[in-house]
């Protein structure tokens, strides 16, 4: 069958539905360094200054395909290389197999340039396994973030989200997630916290906003050295079902099937 009819979102599908959770943990560190680090900014920061939308949902679905460690402890999918290609949609924005098998190969280069995977060559050359590596960027060992992690929903698929956002939005999307809810997040410290520009995260803000994803509200907060004693500030909340509760319910359900 020829590569442009087959849907290349079935693949995706599949490879979600043998993940073992309805979403994605992600360690913080991937979007920020701890308090006390001497620089805030987590590998998504070089995602966003690179304006690499595609590497950043690629790894995004690497993580969700990689659903438990094998007997040594290596977290890995391995897959024919043309079905990587079709899984990160390098159909879509190429012509033929070679174009597209090329692309998905810059796009795992870039992941290695940046510590977070390992590629391999199963199988001769026609299988490709990739191995996650920690996921602060260090190239160390990756362990399965157990606390303290934010997850996104595998709804970012299956609703098609993933073809409508924005990477501005898909950034702040995460950073969101990792904070409790409500949260403060003032654009003018991103820069420092996060790596990337003010008005970045604003775009991502209003985007996420009008897609229905987080809920923003402003509130009087008290600022004694203001000219009124006051000061508005925003606090945002993700919306279901990438909310927490939302995803709770969905692994319920899933321990029940």
């Amino acid at each position: 069958m020829p590569e442009e009819q087959i849907d290349w979102r079935e693949t995706i599908d599949c490879l979600l539905d043998r993940s073992k959770r309805p979403f994605v943990p992600i360690d913080k560190t991937f979007v920020q360094m701890p308090r006390g680090s001497a620089n805030r900014e987590g590998p998504l920061a070089t995602f966003v200054r690179n304006r690499d939308l595609r590497g950043l949902k690629a790894y995004l679905l690497i993580v969700a395909s990689a659903s438990s460690a094998d007997e040594n402890g290596e977290w890995h999918t391995t897959l024919p290389l043309q079905a990587w290609a079709r899984a990160f949609g390098c159909f879509k924005y190429t012509s033929g197999q070679l174009s597209a098998k090329a692309a998905a190969g810059k796009i795992f280069a870039r992941l290695e340039k940046r510590g977070l995977i390992k590629r391999t060559h199963d199988g001769g050359k026609r299988d490709v396994r990739v191995q996650l590596l920690a996921q602060d960027g260090s190239g160390g060992d990756y362990q399965r973030p157990k606390t303290g992690f934010l997850r996104l929903s595998h709804e970012f698929w299956k609703s098609k989200l993933d073809e409508q956002i924005s990477l501005p939005a898909l950034a702040m999307l995460l950073v969101i997630l990792g904070e409790r809810q409500p949260c403060e997040l003032p654009s003018e410290r991103m820069p420092e916290w996060y790596g990337w520009s003010a008005d970045t995260a604003e775009r991502g803000f209003r985007e996420l906003a009008a897609l229905g994803i987080i809920d923003k509200q402003s509130r009087p907060k008290k600022t004694p050295l203001s000219p009124t004693g006051f000061t508005a500030v925003n606090e945002y909340s993700v919306l279901p079902p990438y909310d927490r509760s939302s995803l709770e319910r969905a692994l319920r359900k899933r321990k029940r099937g």
